[in-house]
């Protein structure tokens, strides 16, 4: 019998986290009883993916917690929660309210409401996709008796807790093993206290390098003037984090300097009205195009409409978007911030700059729009890099080898797995 993984996440489908579907699909594939448990579920997002609209065996694994707002309906569900729980998982349902009123007293019922779709699935391994998600929520190992793989990705490690020592404490403590996109995570995991023996996993992102397929792409011609400007795209969420301003102020500056430009960004986000603020405030309203969220069939016809892919983030844990835009051929521009320098090799798929830095990155976009031959030639290596590096396939196998090993507790079988280079895949699961 295949062993059942629940994994859990804010929302499910998200257009900005594709690499979830990903990993719930290939799971399923690989023989899990995968399910995903999440806060929100919109029916209306699924005609942005065919292949989970497509696939109502993979649609009935998606399970929405039940409603907590307002508390008098919660009061009122609260009862048919216990019921479903009973019949589902009656062992597990006395376990989990037995041990809990031990520690939370009538505070047990609360939690129970919010934890009912998981405790009703019974897993054998839950995996919090999110630190943030896991924070706070590790009594579920002691509660239900089950072991939990927490997920970090960048924002959970570099902007949440920081003015708390101890937010990862139970994390550190109870978690069965770790899983990071790359080693300046890791790092940084330790530098809040993650013990430097703790279980863990490095796998970073992965692609679809059949479906991000540049074709016959060639970068041809000097470009940035009026009759062919530069075209310059971003695709990621409007945050902070991400250094709009940055690229703005480049894309500015190359304006200035006589480079003709089209700057194009993909995403939506709170940080709409400041990064419209910025390109007006800057001129560049002609020059800018703010196009919201799209699909990964849209995001793949901006890449080919591209020129250069441009990443100015001030934090990043290990970014997709730009692994998507050197499978599709497109020399990158981006920031030093977190994993970036792991994700692109500098000189050779694209450029590095520090952070924060808007005249670096303008004067690499001009270098790159006077010199057709560097652009093919990092746009192939690009490409090149990530189908030798970071494929959907190779992902899948590692996730796989990680549930196995955690839910077999075998650390010394962990040990013998095949060491492989440092720049790909990484297996670092340890006692």
């Amino acid at each position: 019998m295949s062993k059942r993984l629940v994994l859990i996440v804010p929302s499910f489908p998200k257009l900005s986290e594709t690499f979830i579907l990903s990993k719930f699909l290939g799971l399923l594939e690989r023989g899990w009883d995968v399910h995903m448990v999440c806060g929100i579920s919109e029916k209306a997002q699924y005609r942005h993916f065919p292949n989970l609209e497509n696939h109502p065996w993979a649609r009935r694994r998606i399970r929405v917690a039940w409603p907590h707002r307002p508390r008098w309906l919660a009061g009122l569900l609260l009862p048919f929660s216990f019921l479903h729980c009973l019949w589902s998982n009656p062992v597990g349902t006395w376990r989990y309210l037995r041990w809990g009123a031990r520690r939370f007293g009538w505070g047990v019922l609360r939690r129970f409401f919010l934890d009912a779709n998981l405790l009703a699935l019974n897993p054998d391994l839950i995996h919090f996709e999110f630190g943030t998600l896991a924070a706070g929520r590790m009594y579920l190992r002691r509660l239900l008796g089950r072991k939990i793989v927490v997920s970090f990705r960048g924002y959970d490690l570099n902007s949440i807790g920081l003015e708390s020592s101890d937010y990862y404490r139970e994390v550190w403590e109870e978690a069965s093993a770790l899983h990071f996109l790359g080693t300046d995570l890791w790092r940084r995991a330790q530098r809040r206290g993650c013990p430097p023996d703790k279980p863990h996993t490095l796998i970073p992102p992965a692609i679809d390098g059949a479906f991000f397929n540049p074709g016959a792409r060639a970068h041809n011609g000097i470009l940035g003037t009026i009759q062919r400007p530069l075209r310059i795209l971003s695709v990621g969420r409007l945050q902070w984090k991400k250094g709009y301003e940055y690229a703005l102020a480049a894309a500015g500056r190359l304006v200035e300097n006589g480079v003709r430009c089209q700057y194009r960004i993909v995403g939506d986000g709170k940080y709409l009205e400041p990064v419209a603020f910025a390109r007006h405030q800057l001129g560049l309203k002609d020059t800018v195009k703010l196009l919201g969220a799209q699909t990964q069939m849209e995001i793949r016809e901006q890449m080919l409409w591209a020129d250069v892919f441009l990443h100015s983030a001030v934090s990043e844990g290990f970014c997709n978007a730009v692994l998507e835009a050197q499978a599709m051929g497109l020399p990158i521009v981006c920031s030093d911030a977190g994993g970036l320098p792991g994700n692109v090799a500098d000189g050779e798929s694209g450029f590095v700059v520090p952070r924060r830095d808007a005249p670096a990155l303008a004067e690499k976009l001009a270098v790159l729009s006077r010199d057709p031959i560097l652009r093919q030639k990092m746009g192939e290596a690009g490409r090149c890099r990530v189908l030798k590096q970071f494929q959907l396939t190779d992902q899948i196998e590692a996730y796989d080898r990680l549930y196995r090993s955690v839910l077999s507790d075998d650390s010394a079988k962990a040990k013998e797995w095949p060491a492989k280079k440092a720049e790909e895949v990484v297996l670092e699961l340890g006692s």
